[in-house]
């Protein structure tokens, strides 16, 4: 399955396009098992705080079970279709919002941000940025309120544009004020759907006040030249997307 027309469409405009029901049942079931029984047994509430900044379950980023709902699901190729060449992929990052009822602490949230720019655990000049975030949904997310990651949609040209002409390296402040300003539009879903994001589109991440951990596999895929260019790629939108660049030119 690829892309379609629409889909293309959708992701120049927008920003992003979610993918229903896409990664096969078989590899969602072996990530979830793999990821829910850290969860239920190894969690460790004293750092709740470092493994929402960074990735749950650290160990495990490297599995390959969960590395599989990438490399062997047909999302690379998805990837593929909207960079061309596709840096490897080598780690998975696991995001849970846990819910606040079985929380020891309040778990931290993510205001409007763009990741790796300015992130709050990080050097203001330094960069960790990348082309494309891939989601997949591993726990049915039904309600905005269970922890569900909020994105502005457009929000990467007008990014591209903020970058361009009134940030520079080494600035704090992750996005513009009234980018800051918006709730954003929540990402809901079952397992196996699929989310393709423009690095460049701003979100947040709030509370859960479900009964129901959200769980998310996110890989971060670059184009093949993007680290030799990570600022002129926050300026120009399209720089790491050559196969869209007839759509957008």
């Amino acid at each position: 399955m690829s892309l379609t027309a629409d889909d293309l469409s959708t992701f120049t405009t927008k920003g992003l396009v979610v993918k229903r029901n896409f990664v096969p049942a078989h590899l969602i079931d072996c990530a979830t098992a793999l990821v829910t029984d850290w969860y239920r047994t190894d969690l460790d509430q004293r750092r709740l705080a470092e493994f929402t900044q960074r990735t749950f379950a650290p160990h495990l980023s490297d599995h390959q079970d969960l590395l599989a709902l990438f490399a062997q699901s047909g999302v690379a190729g998805l990837a593929g279709e909207l960079l061309g060449d596709v840096a490897p992929v080598a780690t998975t990052q696991i995001q849970i919002r846990v819910p606040e009822r079985d929380c020891g602490q309040a778990q931290p949230e993510k205001a409007m941000h763009v990741d790796g720019v300015a992130c709050p655990h990080l050097d203001p000049a330094e960069l960790r940025t990348f082309s494309l975030l891939v989601g997949v949904v591993l726990s049915n997310i039904s309600d905005p309120a269970g922890g569900a990651l909020r994105y502005v949609i457009g929000g990467h040209l007008r990014m591209a544009e903020w970058f361009r002409t009134q940030w520079s390296l080494g600035v704090t402040a992750q996005v513009p004020p009234h980018i800051d300003a918006e709730q954003g539009t929540p990402l809901l879903g079952k397992p196996g759907d699929v989310l393709l994001m423009h690095h460049l589109v701003p979100h947040a991440v709030g509370r859960n006040l479900t009964p129901h951990p959200r769980i998310m596999a996110y890989f971060r895929v670059s184009h093949v030249r993007h680290a030799s260019r990570r600022l002129d790629a926050l300026r120009d939108p399209w720089l790491d997307f050559p196969p869209l660049a007839a759509r957008v030119r």
